[in-house]
């Protein structure tokens, strides 16, 4: 049987969000192992960025802020974001000694005895007084459902498993959603597609100026309330509109971003509306989104009627031992940033017995 560990904090996930709240654990004086362990499922550091498709580089990344404490400088714009962005994770958590343990899976969290929580994983148990939960969304990729759905003939994908643009040579393509995924698809596929149709559910808004520290702030804030009201969070991107560069002006002026309404129905050979307009496909690529990874928590009862978990900062009201990182206002990597020095400011109010709000 495996031996139980126990900690004080246990940190789960070590992308953007994780690596934040482990930095600032350590800027408190904890050691890692010792006070908190990271424990990681992913095989490498990098977080979800490892599994970005290699056509993805670090010049086209939307917004990518600096881990605390150590700039990412020097980056080849043209190198694959999975490669610039998993070698600076690397770097950093060698660099900060954060000794994170990959791959765990982490199965369950639940009340544990005196007080503290189990965390479940598939090398062995942490008990702990504190969590702080990192775990993204990469692992839950969204697909709405519509009718006819099953009946399609062709292939239907996700941005979770796009690898390149060269496996829709000579194919017809609808490409759904109205994100920076959506469009860096599009104007990759039209070169080799027979075809490309793009439908998104509202109109794409396409913002000038770049994506700084101050549009960030102000994207989190119009997530947030969301998340205080206990809903499920929209993600901060969905928010911030669609940066109006160079390329996008192209797709713009060529036609390739020429949006179509959602279509009503999925047909066996393409797509449909109502009003009677009808697209051929072979291939449906869904670029809708993820959804927060959170299943190991549902044995703590986390989520309010409204389908969501109710934050505080980023304490879960339902358990205040609990801390959401890169979950709603702060699921981009500035929030991501801020999130973890404030979970990581309260928990230390935890562990010195002045947190009211988890007596």
């Amino acid at each position: 049987m495996n031996a139980l560990h126990e900690v004080q904090v246990v940190v789960i996930g070590a992308g953007q969000a994780g690596l934040a709240g482990a930095y600032h654990l350590r800027r408190t004086g904890l050691e890692p192992e010792r006070d908190f362990v990271v424990l990681d499922h992913s095989p490498a550091p990098g977080g979800a960025w490892q599994f970005r498709w290699p056509s993805l580089t670090y010049g086209k990344v939307h917004g990518m802020h600096a881990l605390p404490g150590m700039e990412l400088t020097g980056a080849d714009p043209a190198r694959p974001s999975a490669e610039v962005i998993g070698e600076y994770f690397d770097r950093y958590e060698r660099a900060f000694g954060l000794r994170v343990r990959r791959p765990v899976d982490v199965r369950a969290v639940r009340a544990g005895e005196g007080g503290r929580l189990l965390v479940e994983t598939s090398r062995g148990a942490w008990s702990t007084r504190a969590l702080i939960n990192a775990t993204g969304t990469w692992d839950r990729p969204f697909v709405p459902r519509y009718p006819g759905q099953e009946a399609f003939r062709g292939r239907q994908s996700h941005t979770a498993r796009y690898t390149g643009p060269e496996e829709f040579a000579g194919l017809r393509v609808v490409v759904v959603g109205g994100g920076a995924s959506g469009t860096q698809h599009l104007l990759e596929l039209a070169p080799y597609a027979a075809a490309t149709t793009w439908v998104t559910r509202r109109p794409p808004v396409f913002r000038e100026g770049p994506f700084d520290q101050e549009a960030g702030r102000a994207a989190v804030a119009l997530v947030a309330e969301r998340v205080r009201q206990g809903l499920p969070p929209r993600s901060v991107v969905s928010v911030t509109g669609l940066p109006l560069n160079d390329a996008i002006r192209r797709g713009l002026a060529d036609g390739v971003l020429d949006r179509k309404p959602m279509f009503d129905r999925i047909t066996p050979d393409g797509v449909a509306w109502d009003d009677g307009r009808r697209v051929a496909a072979d291939v449906i690529l869904w670029a809708t989104g993820f959804r927060a990874a959170l299943d190991h928590l549902a044995p703590l009862r986390l989520r309010e009627p409204g389908g969501g978990i109710r934050l505080d900062g980023t304490r879960a009201v339902a358990d205040p031992r609990v801390h959401l990182v890169g979950y709603g206002p702060s699921a981009s990597t500035i929030g991501a940033n801020r999130a973890g020095r404030a979970a990581v400011r309260d928990i230390g109010r935890l562990l010195a017995g002045q947190d009211t709000a988890a007596a």
